[in-house]
């Protein structure tokens, strides 16, 4: 199938785009990588009558650390952050878990903002930036606002995000925790079936989980060990609702939870 017609716009401001945005609401939509829009255009999944291209505004291709903070904007590319020079000392995170994110060819065009705005449950960074209290910078033509990612996914690929708003930008705390990923996929660069996500925190740990609920789920963890590990393991497992799928069954993905969770939690404990 072929996308049904629409007008695009390439935006060379940012006003430009925003100005789109609070004219359209929601018959626009923001195009950067493309990489989950393109789809969903193809299957006419989504049919809006203009597209926004946002790739040509400087100011949001931006990766800087400032005050212990990495602001990532909504142009960047998932492969610029991968060949960041800094990736590795201040988002140890996100260096393990993006070359698990597609494969070279999606990570070339697509953006990080636009796997957190696209929020699938399954996709790897909106998992980091809910283990690594990141936050989301949204904009509109009358305001900005921050959004914990905490507060940002509310379901299936859905999250808070207004009609007139765009991700202006991702933050994260420069990680300097310990911290380990592991994901269970088909085949390398699939989605997930289960990929879990583990950060020390205070004097416990924090363990993030994506791929099982309708969105990535954290929950922080005090120092446990033995079956007190596996009995806390177990809960947030079953608390997760997992379902039978055509990837799995609700069984299985259960049983990655607690294997992976307990593994994790060793690791970054050590």
């Amino acid at each position: 199938m072929k996308p049904a017609s629409f007008d695009y716009v390439l935006a060379e401001y940012l006003d430009e785009a925003l100005d789109v945005l609070a004219n359209e609401g929601s018959d626009a939509r923001i195009i950067a990588g493309g990489q989950s829009l393109m789809p969903m255009l193809n299957m006419r999944l989504a049919k809006p009558k203009t597209l926004v291209d946002i790739m040509q505004v400087s100011e949001l291709a931006r990766i800087e650390r400032k005050a212990g903070i990495v602001t990532i904007g909504a142009a960047v590319r998932q492969a610029a952050l991968l060949d960041w020079a800094g990736l590795g000392e201040s988002l140890r995170l996100a260096a393990l878990a993006l070359p698990w994110t597609g494969h070279v060819q999606t990570r070339s065009r697509g953006t990080v903002c636009g796997s957190i705005a696209h929020a699938d449950p399954s996709a790897e960074l909106p998992l980091v930036v809910c283990a690594l209290d990141g936050e989301v910078l949204l904009r509109s033509a009358r305001r900005r606002r921050r959004v914990a990612a905490r507060d940002f996914f509310t379901g299936m690929m859905a999250t808070t995000r207004a009609d007139d708003e765009l991700i202006e930008a991702v933050t994260f705390p420069a990680d300097q925790r310990r911290c380990a990923f592991r994901e269970v996929a088909r085949r390398h660069g699939d989605f997930a079936i289960v990929a879990c996500a583990a950060v020390t925190k205070g004097d416990g740990v924090r363990l993030a989980v994506g791929g099982v609920a309708d969105m990535p789920v954290a929950r922080d963890f005090p120092h446990l060990e033995a079956s007190a590990l596996d009995d806390a393991l177990n809960a947030f497992a079953y608390d997760l609702d997992a379902r039978d799928d055509v990837h799995a069954t609700a069984r299985y993905r259960r049983d990655l939870v607690r294997m992976i969770g307990r593994d994790l939690v060793r690791e970054v404990l050590q």
